[in-house]
């Protein structure tokens, strides 16, 4: 199965990906390393990298954990508390790339997106992404916005979102934020030869093949998920309800990669 998912990348890359780029060290911000165990973990937001960055911080820890789910997802996101291969000199980096076991984990892209948009646009306590994302979102694609949703930028809509990703301004302007951003742009999977490409559908049993492959079952187990709230397919077909066909099509066409990549085929809801 494993291989078979790093065949069809491989193929993919070739027939997809024209010219091979130098990644510098800004490329390799979302690679996190741990030297004890040889391991460089791509982390994707919204697939599961809350837990893998626990497990990590278990593993490079020296005892200071234990337990991952006793780490609160917060501190699994402070900046400090793991290293990112961006840190290291390029011998170093290359050494790393070379003989380190490397892993990524892909999700079905627009589970994924919706999936982003509910945690940082429907949840009250996300004041930041609403006042950094929400307000800009709401002053360019909602026709007469009221004054408070302006400044609060707290009730984007999924059709909003979808207007604000296939907008070519907002790339020129910036990067897409990562929780939306491409996997194929934050993980490089056509430069960086991936030994095991994960997936969010069989997160649990691929995070135990990966913890045998590193020697590290008996130090530390991937949490089993038990979230009732996860995004599901059915879940993502009624926010594309209201999306256009032609909408539907632009983002398709932004995501199309990650499709391709990973081997993901058009979702069945889409209409056009």
């Amino acid at each position: 199965m494993h291989q078979g998912r790093k065949d069809l990348l491989n193929r993919a890359c070739k027939a997809y990906t024209k010219k091979r780029r130098v990644l510098i060290p800004e490329d390799l911000k979302h690679l996190v390393v741990d030297d004890q165990h040889e391991l460089l973990y791509c982390y994707v937001p919204k697939v599961a990298c809350t837990n893998w960055k626990r497990v990590l911080m278990v593993l490079t820890g020296d005892g200071k954990y234990s337990d991952p789910l006793k780490i609160p997802a917060n501190e699994a996101h402070v900046a400090g508390n793991l290293r990112t291969l961006s840190q290291y000199t390029t011998a170093e980096i290359n050494h790393r790339l070379r003989t380190y076991l490397k892993f990524v984990f892909v999700r079905e892209p627009f589970e994924r997106l919706v999936s982003a948009y509910r945690n940082k646009f429907t949840r009250n306590y996300n004041t930041a992404f609403h006042k950094r994302y929400g307000t800009k979102i709401i002053s360019r694609h909602r026709v007469n916005p009221r004054e408070e949703a302006l400044e609060k930028g707290n009730d984007v809509s999924f059709e909003e979102f979808v207007y604000y990703l296939v907008d070519p301004r907002t790339q020129h302007e910036e990067p897409f934020n990562e929780h939306w951003e491409r996997v194929h742009s934050l993980c490089h999977p056509c430069i960086i030869h991936y030994n095991v490409v994960g997936k969010y559908e069989s997160l649990e049993q691929d995070a135990r093949y990966i913890l045998q492959l590193a020697k590290s079952q008996d130090v530390v187990r991937f949490p089993a998920t038990v979230k009732s709230s996860r995004t599901t397919d059915d879940m993502a077909a009624q926010f594309f309800q209201k999306v256009s066909p032609f909408y539907q099509k632009k983002l398709y066409n932004l995501y199309k990669m990650d499709f391709l990549l990973f081997n993901y085929t058009i979702p069945s809801y889409l209409k056009f």
